[in-house]
Order: structure tokens, then sequence, then C-alpha cells
């Protein structure tokens, strides 16, 4: 914002472009809701995004009573905001993912002792993704020992 020096008082003094062009739309055009609105959230939050900004330009454009200054400076104020670009969201992640490890185990049994109710009992759980416990995992890996 630009702030002149006034010679009379020493003190510097704001002008605040946003809030004259609304105030001046406001005026001219004081049945639009969407000039209400920007108007209100500048007044609570101070700023408007470059949205907004870009939005008030255009109705600031149409009425003629708003100075090509102030519509100049407003379209600077607009150019020296910052575009915000969404990325494209993270692709989506199996809920679960194998463990290799525990199905070599599996495997290493099998090959050894094929029948074992309680190995076959935790590959059927491998191969529905269910996961395994550190419980059955360690009591694999005991079976793998014993063998």
């Amino acid at each position: 914002m630009f702030k002149p020096h006034n010679k009379f008082t020493g003190k510097e003094t704001e002008i605040d472009i946003i809030n004259d062009i609304l105030n001046i739309v406001l005026n001219a055009r004081p049945d639009s809701s969407f000039i209400k609105s920007l108007s209100n959230q500048y007044q609570e939050r101070g700023s408007l995004s470059k949205k907004q900004l870009e939005g008030l330009y255009q109705k600031a454009a149409q009425c003629k009573v708003v100075a090509a200054n102030k519509l100049a400076t407003l379209q600077a104020v607009i150019m020296k905001k910052p575009n915000k670009y969404k990325s494209a969201p993270p692709p989506p992640k199996p809920v679960y993912s194998k463990d290799e490890n525990v199905g070599r185990l599996i495997e290493s049994i099998l090959a050894k002792k094929p029948e074992h109710k309680r190995v076959l009992f935790f590959k059927l759980k491998y191969d529905n993704n269910e996961t395994l416990a550190t419980a059955e995992v360690a009591e694999l890996e005991r079976f793998n020992k014993l063998l």
C-alpha cells in the first residue's frame, strides 16, 4: 500500500485502494450482494484473495464511476499476488501391503510339510490380504526353525 508522508503532521497516511474501490462500487450498485459480501469480508479480515480481487476488478470495470488510475492500481495489486495451484492428489495406496518375508517363510514351511494345518491357515490369511499379528509371524518363524 502507498503510504504518503503528510507534510503538515509529519505522520504517514495510508491510502487503501481496495477499500476505496469497494465503497465506490457499493455506492454505485447498492443492490449487488457480491460487492456487499466482499466489503464485509474485507472489513473483517483486512484482505481479499486473488480471485475475489479479480471479481472486484471486473465489477469495477463495468462501473463507469471508478477512475482509471484506481483500476490500474487494483490490477497491479492483483498481479502482485501469487498464483495458487492445486497439486494432483497422491495416488491411493493399498490398505494392506503384503510382507514378502512372511510369504517366503510360509512357502518354505509348506515346501517341507505341505499338510501343516496351522501354516495353511496362515497362508489363507496371507492370500486374503489379512494382516498377520506379530505373534503369528513369530509362530511361523518358530515352525521354520523346527523344520
